[in-house]
């Protein structure tokens, strides 16, 4: 998985300041891949993005910083990412959950996006790609009724 950040395509100013606005929490119980996804949405405008290397931790932080946004991977140790899921959205039915996972069987994703997911990442996909598809789903996001 390639992160140098220069490989990813140029953000408007006006859109990245915007989103400074948003928290992202980060559950994958890979370190590299948190980093990858950390410097993606640094590049997309976003400052307050916290991690967290299982379900339960991750759970656990949403509950304290209620996310703008939430990148959930699917298979982890100690709480898998259905499960996570399911904890999230019975906390708060309206978070904002995208599934960033290697699996891109048709199956698993219609099941997450069936659960509430609102998008699906594949994450082995190339640098670019994962970072436009994260930047079309926070183009939908309105935090304090800026887009």
């Amino acid at each position: 998985m390639d992160v140098e950040q220069s490989s990813w395509p140029a953000v408007s100013a006006a859109i990245a300041a915007g989103r400074e606005a948003f928290t992202a929490l980060i559950i994958d119980d890979e370190p590299h891949v948190r980093v990858f996804l950390r410097l993606a949405l640094r590049s997309l405008g976003l400052r307050d993005i916290r991690e967290a290397a299982n379900g339960a931790e991750g759970f656990a932080l949403f509950k304290q910083v209620q996310p703008t946004v939430v990148l959930l991977d699917i298979n982890m140790p100690v709480l898998a990412g259905e499960a996570t899921l399911r904890q999230i959205l019975a906390r708060d039915p309206e978070a904002a959950v995208i599934v960033v996972t290697s699996d891109s069987q048709h199956d698993t994703v219609k099941r997450y996006l069936g659960l509430g997911a609102i998008g699906y990442v594949l994450k082995h996909r190339p640098a670019a790609e994962v970072h436009r598809m994260l930047d079309q789903a926070l183009a939908c996001f309105v935090v304090d009724g800026e887009a």
